[in-house]
């Protein structure tokens, strides 16, 4: 069996679909290829890639099919699962420090042989068995350890975010679509401390400041870049064409549409 004949599964809790990354996981892609961006970095997964996709952190990615086939295999390591984890084991730590979102997992045999290894486990709905996912998630973690010991420094800090300059903090990730809790808890704040603190730097609500934000990079990137409302306003924080539109054409007066 080929690395590239493994089907789609996901082991462990449900993640949010929010661009928010509240557990760390690991993703293999054995079909298509993904786009992630996380404020900073823009990265591309072709097939046969893996990383981990770090938590507490803000990060978009988009498939691309090939051949209509998207095909990925995502084990959740969540907070509980690690404590138990770093309880059973005797676990060094690197001082490693990254700040990327997304961290690539070398190719090795060993990645591949465990991915072989789970087409036993497969139910007939295509998830491995409940019986078998912490089994499987510690042998998989116990490989990426010894890949890359410095992944304990990431995978086991349990701390959260410290306080952060809040307008430079914004300024990067204000085309990110999460909601306010999100960037009051990754820039060390309680709600109402952000709301507080945002109104001080910036004179003007935290969504009020959000949507004229977008809007002006929303203008900028169709009057000058060329480019088409169709293809910026997700990456602009929007969730619907429709929303993008009004709102648009109540800030300028004029629809954007008629601008590309």
């Amino acid at each position: 069996m080929k690395i590239t004949e493994i089907k789609s599964c996901f082991v462990g809790p449900v993640i949010s679909p929010e661009q928010f990354i509240a557990e760390h996981f690991f993703l293999f892609l054995a079909k298509g290829s993904m786009n992630g961006y996380d404020g900073s970095k823009h990265y591309t997964l072709k097939p046969g890639d893996s990383c981990i996709v770090r938590k507490n952190r803000l990060a978009r990615y988009n498939k691309q099919r090939d051949n209509n086939e998207f095909e990925k295999v995502i084990f959740i390591f969540d907070e509980l699962f690690l404590k138990d984890f770093y309880r059973t084991y005797h676990l060094s730590f690197q001082n490693y420090q990254s700040k990327d979102a997304f961290i690539p997992i070398k190719k090795d045999k060993l990645i591949n042989s465990f991915l072989l290894s789970l087409e036993p486990y497969y139910t007939d709905s295509g998830a491995v068995s409940k019986a078998f996912s912490d089994v499987k998630r510690q042998e998989l973690l116990l490989i990426l350890l010894q890949l890359q010991p410095e992944l304990s420094d990431i995978l086991f800090d349990f701390g959260t975010p410290g306080r952060l300059d809040l307008e430079e903090f914004m300024q990067k990730n204000y085309k990110f679509n999460v909601n306010l809790e999100r960037f009051a808890f990754l820039t060390g704040r309680s709600l109402s401390a952000f709301k507080r603190d945002f109104k001080k730097i910036f004179n003007e609500t935290p969504n009020r400041w959000l949507i004229k934000r977008r809007l002006q990079e929303a203008l900028f990137l169709i009057k000058e870049k060329k480019q088409r409302p169709t293809d910026i306003y997700i990456d602009l924080g929007f969730e619907d064409l429709s929303h993008f539109s009004f709102a648009f054409k109540k800030e300028f007066g004029i629809s954007a549409s008629s601008l590309s």
